[in-house]
């Protein structure tokens, strides 16, 4: 069998390939993590590489991982073994952005809910002073504080969830992507 021509998956033709080169494969996972390799962590610089490359493709693009190894792991590691540890720790990637999006919107609710008891306090305050320039000056100053204590709810209901929801897309897409392996030695 010939290792140097030895690959994973094919790529089909009209994808955007990421590229790492790596001397072996140990150097694509994190060491410090103990986990079997089908769910241990990717090295964070190897992670980083792939995650930065993929974002500067077209969103639309197809991608695929070639890694190119320097020199032939022992054969306790396969590498349909190690295609399937990338695709799970991208799969956990997009898992943790489900969570932190879950979170997000929990804490967002909560938010609204003290926004508006603070506002409904705030607008009930103010109606209950009396009249006068102090008076006046006042409840105009409740009734803002009371419209601006919803401003972090709005915030994070309108503008902040979307971020979360494109790292869950994202991590899902390259836990799809083919992973070839090509050895030089």
């Amino acid at each position: 069998m010939d290792l140097q021509n030895k690959s994973t998956e094919a790529i089909p033709a009209n994808s955007s390939i990421i590229k790492v080169r790596l001397q072996d494969l140990d150097k694509l996972f994190d060491l410090m993590d103990p986990s079997p390799l089908y769910k241990q962590d990717l090295h964070p610089n190897v992670a980083e590489h792939i995650v930065e490359s993929a974002r500067e493709l077209p969103a639309q693009a197809r991608l695929a991982l070639l890694l190119h190894v320097d020199q032939v792991p022992p054969q306790a590691r396969s590498d349909q073994a190690v295609s399937d540890a990338i695709r799970a720790y991208f799969t956990h990637r997009s898992t943790q952005a489900q969570r932190k999006l879950r979170l997000h919107l929990r804490r967002g609710t909560i938010s609204l809910i003290i926004g508006l008891t603070f506002l409904a306090t705030t607008l009930t305050a103010s109606q209950l002073l009396g009249e006068g320039s102090f008076s006046t000056t006042l409840r105009h100053s409740l009734e803002i504080g009371g419209w601006v204590a919803l401003w972090r709810p709005m915030e994070m209901f309108l503008y902040d969830w979307w971020p979360i929801l494109g790292d869950k897309i994202f991590y899902r897409r390259l836990a799809r992507m083919p992973v070839q392996i090509k050895y030089s030695a």
